[in-house]
């Protein structure tokens, strides 16, 4: 293991909290518990790609911060009465 796992691993026990918030919390923290999730899942996918040396693991973390930004559009869109 080198230190971009090292990193990637510390990154992915940082989303427990955000999962509690998301099934603990009211629907605009659990929003925002979604988001942080998404953005901390594409950082750590980022430094496994790092990690294993594999440029082509790249494109798996570029389409997650899309997607993950359109899908929190999306869900307070479909909330946005209830917020």
């Amino acid at each position: 293991m080198n230190v971009w796992l090292w990193g990637a691993t510390a990154l992915l026990v940082g989303i427990v909290p955000c999962g509690w918030i998301a099934l603990r919390a009211s629907r605009v923290d659990a929003l925002v518990g979604v988001e942080v999730a998404g953005t901390v899942t594409t950082l750590a996918l980022v430094l496994m790609s790092e990690g294993f040396h594999r440029a082509s693991y790249m494109g798996v973390p570029l389409a997650l911060a899309f997607l993950s930004v359109v899908g929190s559009l999306v869900v307070a869109r479909f909330l946005g009465r209830h917020l």
